[in-house]
């Protein structure tokens, strides 16, 4: 198990925020994934456009897991439209 920082950026809308935020959190439950902080960052002006949407939820994670999962996370993540954006930093490197 090593240690991440996971930052994942959903959609403004309050509903669709929290139906990504629910599908993150079962994904990381089903995958033996170990939140150890979460941080609810709130609403930010995107840099440039995702998805034609100017603004996006950003949500801070520390965690634990296995490096092969964080693959596997990364590949289910792509594939929802849930997700706009999402970043898995090592701390350690």
């Amino acid at each position: 198990m090593r240690n991440y920082e996971f930052t994942v950026i959903l959609d403004q809308n309050e509903d669709k925020m929290a139906e990504g935020l629910k599908f993150v959190l079962a994904t990381f439950e089903k995958n033996g994934v170990e939140i150890t902080k979460q941080d609810d960052m709130g609403v930010r002006t995107l840099a440039y456009l995702i998805n034609k949407q100017e603004k996006g939820h950003y949500v801070y994670f520390e965690l634990s897991a296995d490096p092969a999962m964080i693959a596997k996370i990364s590949h289910e993540f792509q594939l929802s439209t849930l997700v706009l954006k999402f970043l898995f930093v090592n701390p350690e490197k």
